[in-house]
């Protein structure tokens, strides 16, 4: 076996990207999911703080897949300017503001829980309220259903 194109390690770098931002927002919204069912501030704290792992894996694998996936365009010969690629930078763009609003609510939410765990960690109707924000929930969840989109894009390319 040979060695590997330039194709193939961009392809390579950029479907890493890709995973990593996906999986990421899968993580993201899993510990989200789980902070929903919780009572404890504590609790909530920890899994938020454990988001902040996932956002980590979004904004490198956003990054990999922004940076290789305009050289997968070059290297391939597609037009920077074809509908699929202005569409994908678009809603890539869509996302990420997405998820950065819906994300800064969501740490004044785990400041909030934070607070209430460090003076008794009781339960409080107001965290409940901040958990089940439909703004924050929106964001974040919207983010996620765009990230979808992008990939549905990227595998049908319409119009190329």
């Amino acid at each position: 076996m040979g060695a590997l194109s330039t194709y193939d390690w961009l392809l390579f770098l950029h479907i890493t990207g890709a995973f990593l931002l996906l999986g990421g927002g899968v993580v993201a919204g899993a510990l989200n999911i789980a902070a929903l069912r919780r009572e404890r501030p504590s609790e909530i704290v920890l899994l938020y703080g454990l988001i902040r792992i996932a956002v980590g894996s979004i904004m490198i694998g956003t990054l990999l897949a922004f940076v290789f996936g305009l050289w997968l365009v070059h290297e391939v010969g597609y037009g920077y300017g074809d509908g699929w690629v202005i569409a994908a930078i678009v809603l890539l763009v869509v996302a990420s503001a997405m998820g950065a609003i819906g994300g800064r609510r969501e740490e004044q939410t785990a400041k909030y829980a934070a607070d209430l765990a460090a003076r008794g960690d009781e339960p409080s109707p107001e965290l409940r309220r901040r958990l089940r924000d439909p703004v924050s929930l929106a964001l974040s969840y919207g983010s996620g259903v765009v990230l979808v989109a992008i990939l549905a894009i990227m595998i049908w390319k319409p119009g190329a």
